[in-house]
């Protein structure tokens, strides 16, 4: 116990002295501003000065914070792992101090009813980010608590798009009331499969103009009830044939993608909103990986080569312990270290047996040098701004 305390005050004292808090209590920066008479050498000067204070500013983010932080600390705040109730969430929080958990199917539902996920987080020195699959239709975690919501084909083809944002709106609202933050959805995969297929009715529209609109809305909803949206799963699994539970899956060429799956993306992708990679082999992109842990697929979304703009948010993986497209070739340890090493921020996975291990091997594959310090300390950066860690 003293270990887990020590862990705690270390990360609380790191917050507290680094310049951290809320994004929603900081206020604005200050503008500088020139008249329209001012000479240009005075504007140039304004500019040149302006300029350099953001880089600085952009250099030096978190830099106290994570000076404090050891470097399993950092690793553990990549980690975003699902959860069986209340104390097995509270135990992993203590122990290893991660940066998010994941409330599951298989979750204690009293987690939810008895309203415990705030005593989880009130166990983290640093925000939790606490995470669920809450799309509407069958993928539901809190329906059977507040009500059903259609799935998205159902409310693309039954609802307006102000409909779907006062809908998204209201179910975000009773998330972040459970102590919620982030929801794995919308889901904007542009498909036509039948309704009971992997991705079916989960689907707003094979018609990626259509799930821009209703996909944007549902987003929006979110974001304005305080949750993050994960938009998933990319670079598009609409029309990809087999199901990643099941085993491999293999979406049409990147250039298709590009005619279809990906249009979405390009209006929504935002600072934000995170966004899933889904376990999806892409000819001409992935060479036989899926994207999850393909380091050419995060730098089609962080470059903006798919179209939209460059991505600087929170990378989600798909599940990587509980699908059989990963896991009929990884272990736990080596597909969060592919995942890591491909660039993603947040390794998901359904349980918190491995997470000890898998923290000695990543610390491991930094002292290897397969893993740099300064990624760790950029994505630490990336998630616990998400967060509101970080407020530079």
């Amino acid at each position: 116990m003293r270990i887990r305390h020590t862990v705690a005050a270390v990360l609380a004292v790191a917050l507290t002295t680094a310049g951290c808090g809320s994004s929603d209590s900081g206020g604005d920066d200050p503008v500088e501003t020139t008249s329209d008479t001012a000479p240009a050498s005075s504007t140039t000067a304004t500019a040149t000065t302006t300029e350099a204070t953001a880089a600085a500013t952009s250099a030096t983010c978190g830099d106290d914070l994570l000076a404090r932080l050891t470097l399993r600390q950092k690793l553990a705040q990549l980690l975003n792992v699902g959860v069986t109730g209340a104390a097995d969430a509270q135990a992993v929080v203590e122990s290893e101090q991660i940066g998010g958990i994941f409330i599951g199917s298989w979750t204690d539902a009293s987690m939810l009813t008895d309203r415990l996920v705030p005593q989880v987080a009130a166990r983290s020195a640093l925000p939790l980010m606490v995470t669920i699959d809450e799309e509407g239709g069958r993928v539901s975690r809190v329906g059977d608590l507040f009500g059903p919501d259609p799935s998205a084909r159902v409310t693309a083809q039954t609802m307006t798009v102000d409909e779907t944002y006062r809908m998204a709106f209201e179910r975000g609202q009773e998330l972040k009331s459970l102590g919620i933050t982030v929801d794995f959805a919308p889901d904007v995969d542009v498909s036509s499969q039948p309704d009971d297929s992997v991705i079916g009715d989960r689907s707003f529209s094979d018609d990626p103009e259509v799930v821009t609109q209703y996909a944007g809305a549902y987003a929006r909803g979110l974001i304005d009830a305080g949750i993050m949206p994960v938009l998933k799963h990319f670079p598009g699994h609409g029309s990809a044939s087999g199901d990643s539970h099941t085993g491999a899956v293999t979406t049409p060429p990147i250039e298709q993608l590009q005619q279809s799956d990906l249009v979405p993306y390009r209006s929504l992708v935002s600072p934000e909103v995170g966004v899933m990679l889904g376990h999806l082999d892409v000819p001409g992109l992935t060479g036989g990986l899926p994207a999850s842990i393909s380091p050419a697929a995060v730098d089609l979304l962080r470059s903006g080569a798919y179209g939209g703009p460059a991505f600087g948010g929170v990378i989600f993986t798909d599940d990587l312990s509980g699908m059989r497209a990963i896991t009929d070739t990884y272990g736990i340890t080596e597909a969060v270290e592919a995942a890591m090493v491909a660039g993603v921020n947040q390794a998901l996975w359904l349980t918190t047996d491995e997470v000890p291990a898998v923290l000695d091997h990543l610390e491991q594959v930094v002292a290897e040098g397969t893993l740099s310090p300064e990624w760790v300390d950029e994505s630490v950066r990336t998630v616990t701004r998400a967060k509101g860690a970080l407020d530079c």
